[in-house]
């Protein structure tokens, strides 16, 4: 054996949304067979002996199995649990270089990857944060399985290498050591253009209900969290689907953000998009699922639809400690989250679109049909929604049954998504002039209230009206805010009159 038994190799991994440098140390001593892994490694971790020592083999290598040697692997920093496939290609790479089987510079790069049996790269999770955290710790070199090259590419600032095997790297590092045909591919910058809204449900699809089309459109404009409420089969979560059409596309910071996230909770499907996100989690998830959690804090499906739409059907339907849950991140668009290993804080910047009966049996104040719940069943349903989390929906839509005449009305006024999506767009011109940047109406504080311009004739108004309808201190500034989005729409200085008439209308219906 060479006499170098020792050798130091960089990888990473995910620490809740951010990434983390893990140092990988590899010690040879010679005796009896021995391979252990230290420094609060998970099972995952462990089992990367048994992969690590195929995957040599099988690439031509010495494998640890077939040597009378100790080999220690440290992952550092000790106190910090390690989790997951990271480090296969580093502890591969650090076994060989302690072996004396190859020679190259270690510093300043960082290796990322799971390996297969036969030496393949497999891709891993999270790689967006891992390689940003490459980058500001002063790495110049990362490599990464070729899988997670198009996403890896939209980091700039660091050399970014791609390859499809352990042979690849070495052959790149140490063309002496490997006689692989092939090498590493270095990384472009990776680019993305704004697709069309191609979205399956246009809002000229839907056949009457302008009540709730013009409420969506004040809570897309303004940002502001809108619930549905009708009996079933009226179009809810139709008009849900639609309302992603009507969204503006996301920034190009906004979109690394929501790919961040996705990435780490392993949602990513490989296509990026300027569009919002979506999600629609069924009203029997867990607590857990909607709001993130576990041992090591991961994020939930608030945190995955950030800068996009929280849909939840069946609202009243979900558990208790969910609706509850809500809260929190509705008013401060984070949510914090403790562990014995550690707290997390993830972003929560969503608009809340729920969609739900008016009783049980869903007929209960309708035409359509006689409701058949008693008084009990229908404010025992009703009280599932406790008052904070009724408060903190600013536009409440009825969503009726609509005569089947206008199912085949030859007269049908057509407002396409992208239509409404253009006025949603001068909207949000106007409040970002306003407020500032990325500063919605919904986002003003209390602080700021004033510079939303409130005419003395609309103050005397919304004055008298928060004191017969008994509004809260929050409900008085959301109207305030609904108001002032209302106005945008209209290309108004200042809030009137009417525009606080129209907010109030969307008072909570329960």
């Amino acid at each position: 054996m060479n006499r170098k038994q020792f050798a130091r190799v960089y990888s990473a991994q995910p620490r809740y949304l951010d990434g983390q440098i893990i140092t990988v140390e590899v010690d040879i001593n010679i005796g009896n067979y021995f391979f252990a892994i230290v420094g609060m490694a998970s099972k995952a971790v462990d089992e990367a002996r048994s992969r690590v020592g195929s995957a040599l083999k099988n690439s031509g290598f010495n494998s640890p199995r077939h040597s009378n040697l100790k080999t220690t692997v440290s992952l550092a920093p000790a106190e910090v649990r390690k989790e997951g496939s990271y480090f296969d290609v580093a502890i591969g790479l650090g076994y060989i270089l302690a072996r004396g089987e190859a020679h190259f510079n270690t510093e300043e790069k960082l290796f990322l990857g799971e390996l297969s049996l036969d030496g393949d790269i497999r891709p891993v999770r999270g790689i967006l944060s891992l390689i940003e955290c490459a980058r500001d710790a002063g790495f110049q070199e990362v490599y990464v399985p070729e899988e997670n090259a198009y996403e890896a590419g939209f980091i700039d600032g660091i050399t970014i290498y791609a390859a499809n095997h352990l042979k690849e790297i070495l052959n790149h590092l140490d063309p002496s050591s490997c006689t692989h045909e092939t090498k590493v591919r270095k990384v472009p910058i990776s680019q993305i253009s704004e697709s069309p809204h191609n979205h399956i449900i246009d809002m000229s699809d839907v056949r009457g209900q302008e009540v709730a089309k013009r409420g969506l459109l004040i809570a897309a404009a303004g940002g502001h969290n809108v619930a549905m409420i009708g009996p079933p089969g009226t179009g809810k979560t139709m008009l849900a689907k639609a309302f992603t059409g009507i969204m503006p596309s996301l920034s190009h910071p906004q979109m690394l953000e929501v790919l961040k996230i996705h990435s780490i909770a392993g949602v990513f499907d490989g296509k990026l998009s300027l569009h919002p996100p979506l999600r629609s989690p069924h009203h029997s998830a867990s607590a857990v699922s909607i709001t993130g959690g576990g041992g090591i804090p991961k994020p939930g499906e608030i945190t995955l639809a950030h800068h996009g739409i929280l849909f939840m059907d069946e609202f009243p339907e979900f558990p208790s400690v969910v609706l509850e849950a809500l809260r929190q991140p509705l008013e401060d668009r984070v949510i914090h989250i403790a562990r014995a290993s550690g707290q997390a804080t993830f972003p929560a910047d969503i608009i809340l679109v729920a969609a739900l009966n008016p009783c049980p049996c869903g007929f209960y104040g309708t035409k359509a049909r006689e409701c058949i719940c008693n008084r009990h069943h229908i404010e025992r349903y009703q009280k599932k929604l406790s008052g904070p989390i009724i408060d903190r929906i600013d536009i409440w839509l009825p969503v009726e049954h609509i005569d089947y005449k206008d199912f085949h009305s030859s007269i049908h006024h057509v407002e396409t998504s992208q239509d409404i999506r253009e006025n949603v767009r001068n909207a949000r011109k106007l409040q970002y002039e306003r407020n500032g940047k990325g500063k919605l109406n919904r986002h003003v504080s209390a602080r700021d209230i004033e510079k939303l311009h409130l005419s003395p004739e609309a103050q005397d108004i919304l004055q008298k009206s928060a004191k017969t309808l008994g509004l809260s201190p929050r409900s008085y500034h959301k109207m305030i805010k609904l108001s002032r989005t209302i106005a945008d729409l209209d290309d108004a200085i200042t809030i009137e009159s009417g525009h606080i008439l129209e907010a109030l209308q969307y008072r909570p219906r329960l």
